[in-house]
């Protein structure tokens, strides 16, 4: 990057922090349409909400015990143990009690914001500044610890979806079937819960605990626009998603905006595009499935 710097004059090239928010943001527009994917088609897309606010607790955690008994603890590692746990409960609530999955995950989301609030509170206040960084983003606190912490996410997220992406398909489009075939669909189920707990908390970075979640769903929804399989939607939601987080931290560097804002604007603005381009595509299509008919019509 240094050398792209020197070579075409880019002066956000020449900062460190912006190395390692560039790597993280590229890392983050894999994974998060990689499960994404799974959770929009499953209609689990507010999964990543409730978990996000989850992981928010989680980072209250690791302030309230650094704050109180003086430990280095990363504010991340805790909001992963916590996201993962959240993600077991959000499953659990719902095989135990046979409620909808909306509801585990409302329970789950009141419960991890409801304690991230209290132990703020209890610290009398002495968090609240601290926990900006992790409510909003910000691409000046992407540290080489968590980068690393992300890598390490990163390749445990892209091992597991390559390993079981068979079962995670079958248990997507046909749960009933899935069963039949003698796949274990609550332990996949856990799975993807706890690989998007991951996801959040990697991307909360840059992203922050208020946006994070639309990073598991917009550029998914565009891609369903303009894709014909779920491979193909699979591929285009990590184009999308990358174009809008590079384009995105560009925007925000230039023009000292939020960095968790901007790229969900720009993902937004992709979506808008996507749409737009599958509405005309589906009219083309309809127009040369008709053009053989209308010639043949005896009337003309």
């Amino acid at each position: 990057m240094v050398i792209l710097a020197d070579l075409f004059g880019i002066t956000m090239l020449e900062y460190g922090f912006m190395h390692r928010a560039f790597l993280v943001g590229v890392l983050i527009a894999v994974m998060a349409p990689l499960i994404g994917t799974f959770l929009v088609h499953r209609q689990l897309a507010l999964i990543g909400d409730a978990l996000a606010h989850t992981a928010f607790a989680g980072v209250a955690v690791g302030l309230f015990v650094n704050a109180v008994l003086g430990t280095g603890i990363s504010p991340y590692l805790t909001a992963v143990v916590v996201a993962m746990l959240a993600a077991l409960a959000i499953e659990l609530i719902s095989e135990v009690t046979d409620a909808y999955n909306d509801v585990s995950m409302a329970i789950v989301l009141s419960t991890g914001f409801a304690l991230g609030a209290v132990l703020i509170s209890l610290n009398s206040g002495g968090l609240a500044v601290g926990v900006n960084q992790y409510l909003f983003g910000n691409l000046s606190t992407v540290s080489n610890e968590n980068t690393i912490l992300l890598l390490g996410l990163f390749a445990v997220i892209s091992l597991v979806v390559a390993v079981t992406y068979k079962q995670l398909l079958y248990v997507t489009f046909d749960e009933t079937a899935a069963r039949v075939a003698g796949i274990n669909v609550p332990w996949y189920n856990r799975v993807v819960a706890m690989l998007t707990a991951m996801v959040v908390v990697g991307a909360m970075q840059i992203m922050g605990v208020i946006l994070v979640a639309a990073m598991l769903v917009v550029p998914v929804a565009g891609a369903t626009q303009v894709a014909r399989s779920f491979r193909e939607a699979l591929l285009a939601s990590v184009i999308l998603a990358e174009l809008a987080v590079l384009i995105g931290i560009t925007l925000s560097f230039h023009y000292e905006a939020t960095a968790g804002g901007t790229i969900v604007l720009v993902a937004v603005g992709l979506y808008v595009v996507a749409v737009l381009f599958g509405k005309l595509q589906a009219e083309r299509t309809v127009a040369v499935d008709s053009a053989p008919a209308a010639a043949d019509d005896p009337a003309d």
